[in-house]
């Protein structure tokens, strides 16, 4: 007589195996999560190693909930900015208004978290390096879903067959356009470039950020702590996306500077700095609005898939709540019903904060005189009002609880 145990039958069960394409954010927080629920998971990073870059960004709202539950909180709170007040200045330099940097996100004071993006990446990485397999200087080069799984060539010349592939490779993701095409026909272009690097503080500035402004032109400088380095953001109009810029850091450098040419407070110096720095980041601003984020055993997350811009701040937000619910709602159930669960539970929040956009983001950065003088109308009041509770948007999921498939 044969006994047979249920236990064995279950650690024989072939694990399911997945590849995520990207290291930045979305892609480690979905690599922990479905680790969780039992998948063999392999990273695939184009970059030679994790890139972090030191540009801050916001955990808010339901976000706050996934970290908590990926048990990073405590790290972040430790390594929480704390900016204090943002000062916007005139043409000629001269304060407009010194305000509660709250009362403009939406966040809540105490409770919301703003990080260097390198610590973020770091702590993801940390929770999950031991438990996935991570491929650095590698890319997909083709994927193939005629079969019973996805053919996957690599640019490093192997080949490796696995049950999902993920695209958490941002908002030029090729993932994306693998499955469904050019990225012309999701991109909604906002109206405004921006150029972000490092530069030296000579400034005297701390915890805080000064804005200089006139139409459609804006300088920032972001102090997010003591020391010797701040954060500049140059940030324009431009009617039509630069796209031969988008793949040509010296034509991106030539943009910049031609548009700041006259410009006065510190745009000179900003500028200077901007030639030499190593670390430039150039972008349109721009959001990804998709009909749908999934393709028989391809899905998509974050950036790739609804990056909001940065006008809403919850870019990073959106890519930890999406990551965890896509992997949730693959814990019992097979692609087809998971990516169809993972729409369907998460796109009204998607389209919440997307909506952010159009709540004053971009009021931020007017392009007319009559709409700045209107503008610094409205922060004059604002700097004497106390800090905001925090937009609806950004709490607007509640995070359920997922069981793995057994």
């Amino acid at each position: 007589m044969t006994h047979t145990d249920p236990l064995r039958d279950i650690r024989t069960t072939p694990r399911r195996k997945v590849l995520i394409s990207g290291a930045s954010i979305a892609g480690p927080a979905l690599a922990y999560w479905l680790h969780r629920y039992g998948f063999a998971v392999t990273v695939v990073e184009k970059a030679r190693t994790l890139r972090g870059g030191g540009y801050p960004i916001d955990v808010r709202g339901t976000a706050l909930e996934v970290v908590r539950r990926m048990g990073i909180l405590p790290r972040l709170q430790d390594a929480h900015i704390d900016l204090r007040r943002l000062t916007f200045l005139d043409g000629d330099g001269s304060e407009v208004a010194s305000v509660n940097p709250h009362t403009l996100t939406g966040g809540v004071a105490g409770r919301d978290l703003e990080v260097r993006r390198g610590d973020l990446t770091d702590a993801l990485y940390a929770a999950v390096r031991d438990d996935v397999e991570f491929l650095f200087d590698d890319s997909i080069d083709t994927l193939d879903q005629s079969g019973h799984g996805v053919d996957v060539t690599f640019r490093g010349g192997s080949r490796r067959t696995f049950d999902m592939v993920f695209g958490a490779d941002g908002l030029h993701s090729r993932t994306r356009e693998f499955l469904f095409g050019p990225e012309e026909q999701f991109h909604r272009y906002l109206g405004y470039c921006f150029a972000v690097f490092t530069m030296r503080n000579t400034f005297g500035l701390s915890h805080e950020t000064v804005m200089w402004n006139t139409p459609g032109r804006a300088a920032a400088l972001y102090a997010v702590g003591d020391n010797d380095e701040v954060h500049a953001f140059l940030n324009f109009a431009q009617p039509e996306p630069p796209f031969d810029a988008f793949r040509n850091p010296e034509a991106q450098r030539d943009l910049v500077a031609a548009v700041f040419a006259d410009a006065g407070w510190e745009v000179p110096g900003m500028l200077a700095a901007m030639r030499d720095a190593d670390d430039l980041f150039f972008d349109g601003v721009s959001q990804i609005r998709m009909p749908r984020w999934s393709g028989g055993r391809v899905a998509l997350v974050g950036d790739a898939a609804y990056a909001p811009s940065f006008l809403t701040g919850q870019g990073t937000s959106l890519a930890l709540v999406g990551a965890y619910m896509l992997a949730g709602s693959l814990a019992e159930r097979d692609h087809t019903a998971g990516f169809a669960a993972y729409e369907h539970d998460t796109r009204e929040f998607v389209t919440l904060n997307q909506g952010l956009v159009g709540e004053g983001g971009a009021a931020l950065f007017p392009t007319t005189a009559r709409a700045l003088e209107q503008r610094n109308d409205r922060l004059r009041k604002l700097s004497a009002m106390p800090s905001a509770e925090g937009r609806p948007a950004h709490s607007a999921l509640t995070l359920p609880e997922f069981t793995p498939m057994p």
